[in-house]
C-alpha cells in the first residue's frame, strides 16, 4: 500500500488521481476536513465517476508532528510520497517552517525507517538548488548550494529537508527527490499556489519582474513521481522543468489565455528595493502578512536557467509543452470562476 502525505494540496490531489486511476491502493493524510472537498473538486475536473474514484482513498487525520497520528498512516504501507509542505516566504515564518518541513520531513523519515519502507519519494523544489552567479549557466543537480547566501526561509527549510531525506538513505531507505520549478496546475487559486498567479493576472497586474525561473506542470510531475517510484532508481535527485522562460514572457501567455491585457511595465531593481522595504515597513505598523522579502524581491529580478536532461536521460521523457499547460489551466480556471 502507498501513503501520500500532503493528499490534499496541489500535487497531492493530482497524485492521488494518478494512483487511484492505476488501481493502487492508497492511504492519504489530510488536517483539516474541508480540504478535502478541493480533491474531490480536482477529481471532477477529469471524470464523471469522480466520487467512485475518490471513495477509494484512505483518508487518515494526522499532523506531520504528530507522530502517534503518523504511526497509526504507516501501518501497512510500503511505499511513501511525501508531498507535504509549508509554502512561505515570509521571514517571521522562519520557524513554523522550520517546524513543519524539516522536523515533519524527519518524523516520515524515522517511520520510514521504523516501518522498513521500501522506497520513499520526496518533493522538494528548485529553491533547495544552488544559484549560478553567471546567469547564462545552466543550474545542474550539482549545482553548489551556499549556505552562506542570502537564501529565503522556504529555501532554507526545503534544503534542511531534503538533507533529513539523504539521512534517511544513510539509514537504509532507498529515496528519491525531485526538484519542481513552479507547477502548473488548477483547482488551487489561492495562497502559495500557482493558481494564485492566473488569478492576479486575471485580475490585472500593472507590473511584471524582471527575472526567470524555471517551469512545470502537475501532470508531468505526477508521471515522473511514478515513473521513479516503479524503476529501480534510487537515492538520486531531478530538476524537474518543462521550459525556463522570463516572468514577462510567463505572464504575457496567462494574460493571452484569459484574454486579458498583460502587465506592462517592468518593476526595476529600485522599485523592488523599495517595495520590499515598504512592505517590512507596512507589516511592523499594522501587522499585516508580508507580500514581498528581500529575498523574494531578489529572485524575481534573478536570471536563472535550468538544465532538465537528467531526468530525461534517465527516464527517457519528453516534457509537456508549457503552452499547453497554460492554456489547460486557464479554461478550469474561468471554467471554476463562472460557476454559479
Amino acid at each position: 500500500m502507498i501513503l501520500v502525505t500532503g493528499g490534499t494540496g496541489l500535487v497531492g490531489s493530482h497524485l492521488l488521481y494518478k494512483l487511484v486511476s492505476e488501481n493502487v491502493q492508497v492511504k492519504a493524510i489530510y488536517r483539516r476536513t474541508h480540504t478535502l472537498e478541493r480533491v474531490k473538486h480536482v477529481f471532477s475536473y477529469y471524470t464523471e465517476n469522480h466520487k467512485e474514484l475518490y471513495d477509494k482513498i484512505e483518508w487518515i487525520e494526522a499532523n506531520l508532528n504528530d507522530v502517534p497520528s503518523l504511526e497509526l498512516a504507516f501501518k501497512d504501507i510500503d511505499y511513501v510520497y511525501h508531498c507535504a509542505a509549508f509554502v512561505s516566504f515570509e521571514p517571521n515564518k522562519y520557524y513554523q517552517l522550520r517546524n513543519i518541513n524539516i522536523e515533519g520531513t524527519a518524523n516520515i523519515v524515522n517511520l520510514s525507517i521504523s516501518n522498513n519502507i521500501k522506497k520513499l519519494c520526496y518533493i522538494s523544489s528548485i529553491a533547495a538548488i544552488g544559484n549560478e552567479p553567471n546567469p547564462d549557466q545552466l543550474i545542474t543537480e550539482q549545482t553548489e548550494w551556499n549556505p552562506e547566501a542570502d537564501n529565503s526561509v522556504y529555501a532554507i527549510t526545503k534544503y534542511g529537508a531534503e538533507m533529513e531525506i539523504w539521512r534517511g538513505t544513510q539509514e537504509g531507505i532507498p529515496a528519491v527527490i525531485i526538484n519542481p520549478g513552479i507547477i502548473l496546475g488548477p483547482g488551487y487559486w489561492k495562497g502559495g499556489s500557482s493558481g494564485n498567479l492566473f488569478r492576479l493576472i486575471h485580475k490585472g497586474l500593472k507590473y511584471y519582474a524582471p527575472g526567470s525561473t524555471g517551469y512545470v506542470d502537475v501532470w508531468d510531475v505526477c508521471d515522473i513521481m511514478f515513473k521513479l517510484m516503479q524503476s529501480d532508481i534510487i537515492n538520486e535527485r531531478y530538476i524537474l522543468i518543462s521550459k525556463n522562460l522570463s516572468f514577462s514572457e510567463f505572464q504575457k501567455k496567462i494574460a493571452q489565455t484569459l484574454q486579458v491585457k498583460p502587465a506592462k511595465k517592468e518593476a526595476s531593481p529600485f522599485i523592488l528595493e523599495i517595495g520590499w522595504r515598504l512592505d517590512w515597513l507596512i507589516s511592523k505598523l499594522f501587522g499585516k502578512r508580508r507580500k514581498l522579502s528581500k529575498q523574494m524581491a531578489k529572485s524575481v529580478r534573478t536570471k536563472t536557467i535550468y538544465d532538465n536532461s537528467k531526468i530525461k536521460d534517465a527516464l527517457q521523457i519528453e516534457f509537456n509543452s508549457i503552452d499547453n499547460a497554460i492554456d489547460k489551466v486557464s479554461k478550469y480556471y474561468l471554467k471554476d470562476i463562472t460557476k454559479p
